[in-house]
């Protein structure tokens, strides 16, 4: 038994070794000059190989134009780089086996437009039945950017076996687009009828096309008809996207936002330097980065905790060193704040230069959800409105149930009284300045994702951060959410039509004229300290 075994395992490890062999004998004549013998070429490799795994990665390459051979041993070898008079490259057959060498030293596998349009069908006829669904999916995207009427066979024949309900629907769209384009009038007219609920722009221009050109008034009107119904899509998307982007800017809002809550709120402290705590957040993620890079996956959930440390710590020496001796002087701590932002700014500058860094995006956070072709929601957006969510109810938790809350609710709202029932108020201070300056640093890692990470990140923010305190009410987090979520929405409404500065100076202007009615904002704090 063991014997048949040892045989059986053998005999495919021969036909495997046999079949590259092979493969690599099939492909030589690539190197040739004719057109023709590399398309009986690419034919034949697509009968008899099309299992082999560097197929694919062979027609792709021919299709970019980076299949290059070397000229003294005809080895297959494919660009990664091209730098000076040099190529980067790597085997076909030894992905592991790179090199750099001149230019010299190889000679390009040309194609011409008959030759790139078969690779193209072979590609995809054999993307187009793979057991990956992504794949497959990615092959008919492909074929919809390239369609021409002899992709029509293909295409039927991967409607009678494909399963999958997305690649089912690109299929069925790259069939419409066929009919209406290839197909008899009344196969035309019920194509350009049904093309109305696709959204790609192949359907779109197909239509336009259509409407332009034909003489048919049942068909043009069809197809004016179906322009209508896919514009009128599109302008809902557009808004749902800009309710998404607006959702997504309210949600770093309110997470630059929270922080300054409560040490404007509680503290009355007017911190300019609360941006540059951002900054130190969004450097902590970068310096984790540079320092375990074999973590890089992990590196913004590590950062998460370790931003709020490092920006909390930051914002308690600030505290104990300048700001307790500042209380009731709201405006000398502006001064004190603003100096300390300065001086932060050229610490990060004397350390990491002044130039920006770049923070890498980890591959779960990388991509888009795609609803459909005109929708797409991009995964470290929707991540980030979801961490602003659970850090808001967190700082919720914090002051509505726990102890130290109970003490900073009862020192805003009468801090004599709580002197007087025992309570440290200047150890509430501290902490307090501390947590608002840990969510601020916990504000730069979520900035790190959206932009590069440099010495002045923080000053593009604080200006609104005071806004949307200001707005929601000084020291009420429910206020600081709405005003957060407001202001963001606005924002990216009024930022295409009048341009991002415009945009500001209008909230700006909004936001002066809202506080002449109500000074103390939507949701004014309670308390007697709040009265003063």
């Amino acid at each position: 038994m063991r014997t048949a075994i040892k045989l059986l395992l053998l005999t495919l490890l021969f036909n495997i070794f046999l079949q590259a062999g092979n493969f690599e004998s099939a492909i030589k004549d690539l190197t040739a000059s004719s057109y023709s013998k590399k398309q009986k070429v690419i034919e034949q490799l697509s009968r008899e190989y099309s299992d082999n795994k560097n197929l694919s990665t062979l027609l792709q390459a021919m299709l970019n134009g980076k299949l290059y051979y070397t000229k003294m041993d005809k080895k297959f070898v494919i660009v990664r780089k091209k730098e000076g008079g040099k190529l980067h490259t790597v085997e076909l057959f030894n992905p592991e086996s790179k090199s750099v060498n001149p230019k010299s030293l190889y000679k390009k596998v040309k194609t011409n437009n008959r030759l790139r349009s078969i690779i193209r069908t072979k590609l995809a006829e054999l993307n187009l039945f793979s057991p990956d669904k992504k794949r497959r999916l990615k092959s008919v995207e492909n074929m919809l950017e390239h369609l021409d009427k002899e992709s029509g066979a293909l295409i039927n024949k991967a409607l009678k076996s494909e399963k999958d309900s997305k690649v089912l629907a690109k299929l069925n769209e790259a069939n419409l687009i066929l009919k209406a384009k290839h197909g008899d009038e009344k196969e035309k007219l019920l194509a350009v009828k049904k093309m109305g609920a696709y959204l790609s722009p192949q359907t779109l221009q197909t239509l336009k096309e259509i409407e332009s050109s034909t003489k048919d008034a049942k068909l043009k009107s069809a197809a004016k008809k179906s322009i209508g119904s896919i514009e009128d899509s599109k302008w809902f998307y557009s808004i749902i996207e800009k309710l998404f982007f607006g959702l997504s800017l309210g949600s770093i809002l309110l997470l630059a936002a929270i922080g300054l809550a409560i040490t404007f709120g509680v503290m009355k402290v007017i911190n300019m330097a609360h941006g540059e705590l951002m900054m130190i957040g969004a450097y902590t993620t970068y310096t984790l980065q540079q320092l375990l890079p074999n973590l890089m996956e992990y590196s913004v959930i590590i950062a998460i905790p370790l931003a709020f440390i490092v920006s909390g710590m930051v914002g308690i020496i600030i505290e104990r060193l300048v700001i307790r001796h500042l209380y009731g002087r709201p405006l000398e701590t502006l001064l004190a704040t603003f100096g300390i932002s300065l001086i932060l700014q050229q610490l990060v500058r004397s350390i990491y230069s002044p130039l920006n860094q770049e923070v890498k995006t980890p591959e779960w956070m990388s991509g888009a959800l795609e609803i459909n072709s005109a929708l797409s929601l991009t995964y470290n957006r929707l991540y980030i409105v979801l961490f602003a969510i659970l850090v808001f109810a967190a700082v919720l938790l914090l002051l509505k149930k726990t102890s130290l809350g109970l003490k900073v609710r009862a020192v805003t709202q009468n801090r004599e009284m709580a002197q007087a029932m025992g309570i440290k108020t200047g150890w509430i201070d501290a902490m307090t300045f501390g947590i608002g300056s840990g969510i601020a640093g916990v504000a730069g890692v979520a900035l790190s994702q959206l932009t590069n990470v440099g010495p002045n990140l923080g000053q593009a923010y604080i200006v609104d951060s005071f806004m949307v305190v200001v707005f929601g009410g000084v020291g009420n987090l429910w206020g600081t959410l709405i005003g957060a979520l407001t202001l963001g929405e606005i924002n990216k409404f009024i930022e295409p039509v009048s341009g991002a500065v415009l945009a500001k100076v209008i909230i700006l202007i909004f936001i002066i004229l809202f506080i002449q009615k109500r000074p103390r904002g939507l949701f004014p704090q309670k308390g007697r300290d709040a009265q003063e």
